[in-house]
């Protein structure tokens, strides 16, 4: 029961025989598919049917599929473009035919893989689109209303085509001065001012989103009281504000846990209690997965009350969960074919065909993380 309120990410290819003990005692809620997961369309079918196997309650699969740089499948097919170079490719007219068509290319994809939801769309406002705090590429809009035009369109799209959403990060990562990847940021806006802005896509597009992932960026307006508390591991903010204030009756969860600006300060089990205690449905642990039984540990010292309305969240969620069709290869290549014809309707031919090299770059790990 508890093991289902844990996002687990996987070591390799496929479950080594430790995981698979693991998987099946604490049964974890859900997985993140990383790059570091991916050979070939078959072996990653291959996995995420395993993963599903070794859960009695079928489990969230999940991948962040943003396009551009944040794009797992990179090494096994066709790089959508990002949601940035989609917002630039013309008028609003073009733009959003070419997003609505990224949002059912991306449904068909996922589900070929056995995936269930994509960690997407990305609600962050672009202050500055080359700022090295994370986003870089990844945001849909330049204010707030370009924001809800042009996700809401991926995730209107994304859904249809039977694969669930979660839109991130909330209440904003486009204010951060660092990359909570490395350390935690520190952002000093009203509540009042995130309202008006940062928020308008949540609030706008709430009704339409599965799931809401929370942020690792300290908010001093809302945790006045608690200097350099994070987001994701602030009650004020999520219980408080999302909840209470704005009315959000779904399911929440954690970025990774992993990431500098918690496990450097918090470490594991703290972490993990103090996110569901905040608020959230779910704690994300992508990277120390051996750390899974101290997280499911640690979740049992919370309150049963807590504990079960995360649960009956969850359960509500998953009942959205629409099964994954037959892998067949011919499909495959069709979408892939579809994802360039993308590119090249995005970027023009030339740029289409280029191979962009991210190794070496100096910004965030996010795309290998």
């Amino acid at each position: 029961m508890h093991g289902q309120l844990l996002l687990l990410g996987i070591k390799g290819h496929s479950l080594t025989k430790e995981e698979i003990a693991t998987f099946k005692k604490i049964q974890p809620g859900g997985f993140v598919i990383f790059g570091r997961n991916v050979e070939s369309p078959e072996q990653l079918r291959a996995l995420t049917d395993s993963l599903k196997e070794v859960c009695d309650i079928e489990p969230l699969i999940t991948i962040d599929q943003e396009g551009g740089r944040v794009t797992r499948t990179r090494e096994i097919g066709n790089e959508p473009p990002s949601a940035e170079q989609l917002r630039k490719a013309g008028n609003p007219k073009k733009v959003g035919g070419l997003i609505a068509r990224h949002g059912m290319i991306t449904a068909d994809v996922l589900r070929q893989l056995g995936i269930n939801m994509d960690l997407c769309p990305v609600l962050d406002i672009s202050y500055d689109d080359d700022a090295d705090n994370a986003l870089r590429g990844r945001c849909y809009g330049g204010d707030a209303q370009e924001v809800i035009s042009n996700a809401g369109v991926f995730n209107a799209n994304l859904r249809k085509g039977k694969v669930l959403s979660c839109a991130k990060h909330f209440p904003s990562c486009g204010l951060a001065d660092v990359d909570p990847h490395h350390e935690l940021p520190f952002v000093r806006k009203s509540k009042e001012d995130l309202l008006s802005s940062d928020l308008l896509p949540y609030t706008a597009l709430m009704p339409t989103l599965d799931s809401i992932m929370s942020c690792h960026v300290h908010f001093s307006a809302i945790d006045p009281d608690s200097p350099g508390l994070p987001g994701s591991l602030s009650k004020n903010l999520l219980t408080g504000f999302l909840r209470n204030q704005l009315g959000y009756e779904g399911v929440i969860m954690t970025d990774d846990l992993d990431m500098g600006a918690i496990i450097n300060t918090y470490g594991r089990g703290n972490d993990v209690k103090m996110s569901i205690e905040a608020g959230n449905d779910f704690a994300m642990i992508c990277h120390q997965v051996d750390s899974a039984e101290v997280a499911v540990n640690a979740i049992k010292e919370i309150s049963n009350n807590i504990i079960d309305d995360s649960l009956k969240r969850i359960e509500k969620l998953k009942k959205r969960i629409v099964s994954s069709p037959e892998f067949k290869r011919q499909l495959w290549d069709g979408y892939d074919k579809e994802i360039m014809q993308l590119r090249i309707d995005t970027l023009g031919e030339k740029r289409a065909r280029e191979v962009i090299d991210y190794t070496g770059q100096k910004r965030s790990p996010v795309e290998d993380y």
